[in-house]
């Protein structure tokens, strides 16, 4: 799963400003280089949040990182809940009709587009095939085989 997005760093005086070319709108610091990067990657979070309580289009993460400058991945869920809004937004599906096909209340599917709400893995899941997308989880790892 891709999940990254480039932030830049620079020395402001005696503090990190970090800033993201994916999201003009974020500006946060920190005292160290790791927290900048922390502040950053929430910064991120929260500007996401916002895009898709304004119904704003969310810019891709990037597939692999260049290893050139500063990147932030975001969490599994929060990928998760970026991709089933962006897909349901390409689709046209409101909310609404997210809820009939999924014969549940709104406000369980206005959960599953919530960053805040730590939604079930199974709940997305069924989400998505509501939507006629299967997921794909692949996972990054050589698994060694028994002897």
């Amino acid at each position: 799963m891709a999940r990254w997005y480039e932030l830049t760093i620079s020395m402001d005086d005696e503090t990190w400003l970090v800033t993201s070319p994916d999201f003009p709108e974020i500006t946060t610091f920190g005292e160290t280089q790791p927290e900048a990067c922390e502040n950053g990657l929430r910064a991120i979070e929260e500007a996401i949040a916002a895009r898709i309580s304004d119904g704003e289009d969310i810019p891709l993460p990037l597939q692999e990182t260049s290893g050139k400058g500063r990147f932030v991945e975001v969490p599994a869920l929060t990928f998760l809940k970026c991709g089933l809004y962006m897909v349901c937004r390409g689709k046209g599906i409101s909310r609404a009709e997210l809820a009939r096909r999924l014969d549940v209340h709104r406000e369980q599917v206005d959960r599953l587009f919530r960053l805040d709400h730590n939604s079930k893995l199974g709940s997305i899941e069924k989400a998505f095939k509501a939507v006629g997308v299967d997921l794909d989880i692949a996972i990054d790892v050589d698994i060694p085989t028994a002897a």
